[in-house]
């Protein structure tokens, strides 16, 4: 990490929102951990955020001290429901700038319910359009799988950031996932676009981390940012506290890593 992204400029006005899908059909690999800490170090920047839970295991939800399970309305009443409004299921968060869409288990009825619906692959879409002016950065934290509702993500995303853990069993799933997102380029959303790779889980002292960083450079360039992310105990810590890294402990390596993320989400 370089940190070479100058320290952003304030906003005099929010929106229209970038969305950005983060996804791995890889489990494991931090993604929910890096949409939950790059929400909030955006937030800090001074910029409007929007988490959406897209995984019915409700990892984001409860990652930020929500108990998604006793809630009424989620993500999934909001694409299903024709009479809940996006007001019913909005949240704040504990950090000012940063708000949540939560889910519960209902999603895993959602693949199946979506089957049936008339543009299916834009339901997420239709749902998320009348905030779209209020936010400058929504942040789609999509389910392990290439489903439906990963699908909807992607169609809806003006750019996708894929977390790759610095382990050879990861770069497997990203040549699947990068033929998933051409194939959505050219049949639903042309503009998506691959807005970076971002390394978790690195052990610079490991030539196993540093061989897959070097694999990753060689297929992506310059999509693969500065910053990467390495292992430590201050993250297991934060699930428990349902807060992030950036109030948690924020002078920590892993706090100033996702500030260095957001600078160049932000410079990008």
């Amino acid at each position: 990490m370089n940190g070479r992204d100058p320290q952003p400029a304030p906003l005099t006005s929010h929106g229209p929102a970038r969305v950005v899908a983060v996804c791995n059909q890889k489990g494991g690999v931090g993604k929910t951990t890096s949409v939950i800490n790059l929400g909030a170090a955006l937030a800090g920047y001074g910029r409007r955020v929007l988490l959406v839970d897209l995984d019915p295991q409700g990892a984001l939800s409860a990652g930020l001290g929500v108990a998604s399970h006793e809630l009424d309305h989620t993500i999934y009443n909001l694409m299903l429901g024709s009479k809940t409004a996006i007001t019913d299921v909005l949240m704040p968060t504990s950090v000012e700038n940063l708000d949540l869409i939560p889910a519960n288990i209902d999603l895993s009825a959602a693949e199946v319910q979506l089957i049936n619906e008339v543009g299916r692959e834009h339901t997420l879409a239709r749902a998320l359009r009348p905030v779209l002016h209020a936010y400058d950065y929504i942040l789609i934290d999509c389910q392990p799988s290439l489903g439906l509702l990963t699908v909807n993500a992607l169609a809806c995303a003006h750019g996708v950031l894929m977390p790759v853990a610095a382990e050879f069993f990861s770069l497997r799933g990203v040549a699947l996932l990068v033929d998933t997102v051409a194939k959505v380029q050219d049949r639903i959303n042309p503009d998506l676009t691959v807005d970076g790779v971002l390394v978790t889980m690195y052990d610079g002292r490991t030539v196993h981390a540093r061989e897959v960083v070097s694999l990753l450079i060689q297929r992506f360039g310059d999509q693969v940012f500065d910053a990467m992310i390495s292992r430590t105990v201050k993250f297991p810590e934060t699930t428990v506290a349902g807060e992030p890294i950036t109030s948690y402990a924020p002078s920590s390596p892993g706090a100033e890593a996702y500030r260095t993320l957001a600078r160049e989400v932000i410079a990008r």
